[in-house]
């Protein structure tokens, strides 16, 4: 609702037709909300959804001219402005936990929320700060804590099945991240076992999913070129690894994605071919 009313009120203060009607902000609040804490206050995820459509798509010109995927951006700025609520986990399927709203949920604009159910820590900040790593069954079932749309990675991988199947994606951006970030940790897995986990908790833990399904295949912050898609999905990955294993969080999902994204239009720039006469050495 806050990225809708958002484009809404932007358009008709600009004086530009309205862009509502093409669904695409409707998306980008959808995936945003599947990036959120179950028990973050709906205050929050308003101010968030309004400063990522604002600020990553609108100050960029609208649909189709962001560079930056928007729903990571509103998410960003969560996690730098109210870090404390972003990092805040339930317990997956705790006695009680459908009974009622949690009383976070409605707290007050600028007050801290009180939380009503048990905490727990997720699968990632598990695996950082006491070296314990979670089954493979329970992360592609969803039985861990998590955001909202991160924590089933089957049901994640299904529907990239279906949006492959549908040609509404390019394949190459997943495969990338995933045979990257597989690899990556394989190879520090045969070396220290008992410090880096397999390859299946990096795939299915966390938004490492989420993000190279759903942020990640964004067509206007991604390459053109499936060379570049290759490319830029091996850098995610890349970033995913180093983040998680030496970053200062567990998770580094989102600023990969968002590092990609910058260098996104450097990279078709890279290795498009020239034009013959053009470019170093022509005439």
């Amino acid at each position: 609702v806050s990225c809708i009313l958002t484009e809404h009120w932007l358009c008709r203060w600009t004086g530009k037709p309205s862009t509502i009607s093409d669904w695409s902000v409707a998306i980008t609040g959808l995936l945003y909300g599947l990036t959120l804490p179950p028990d973050l206050p709906l205050w929050m995820v308003f101010v968030g959804g309004v400063f990522g459509v604002a600020v990553a798509k609108f100050l960029f010109g609208g649909l189709g001219m962001n560079a930056f995927n928007a729903a990571l951006v509103g998410r960003a700025f969560l996690q730098a402005a109210f870090p404390q609520p972003m990092t805040h986990w339930q317990a997956p399927f705790a006695e009680g936990r459908f009974e009622h709203i949690p009383s976070s949920v409605l707290a007050m604009p600028f007050w801290e929320p009180a939380y009503d159910a048990v905490t727990t820590a997720t699968p990632l900040a598990l695996m950082k700060f006491e070296a314990q790593f979670a089954g493979g069954r329970e992360l592609m079932a969803g039985l861990t804590s998590g955001s909202v749309g991160e924590t089933c990675g089957v049901l994640i991988l299904l529907g990239g099945v279906y949006l492959v199947a549908r040609n509404m994606m390019n394949w190459r951006i997943p495969a990338s991240i995933f045979a990257t970030v597989a690899a990556i940790t394989w190879a520090f897995q045969l070396y220290d076992p008992a410090t880096y986990p397999g390859p299946v908790f990096m795939l299915f833990s966390g938004g490492l999913m989420l993000g190279a399904v759903f942020m990640a295949t964004d067509m206007v912050a991604s390459p053109i070129t499936n060379t570049g898609c290759w490319l830029y999905g091996a850098l995610i990955g890349l970033l995913v690894v180093v983040i998680r294993f030496w970053g200062g969080m567990p998770e580094g999902v989102m600023y990969a994605i968002l590092l990609a994204n910058a260098v996104s239009p450097h990279i078709d720039n890279w290795i498009q071919p020239r034009v013959f006469g053009t470019g170093r050495g022509a005439s």
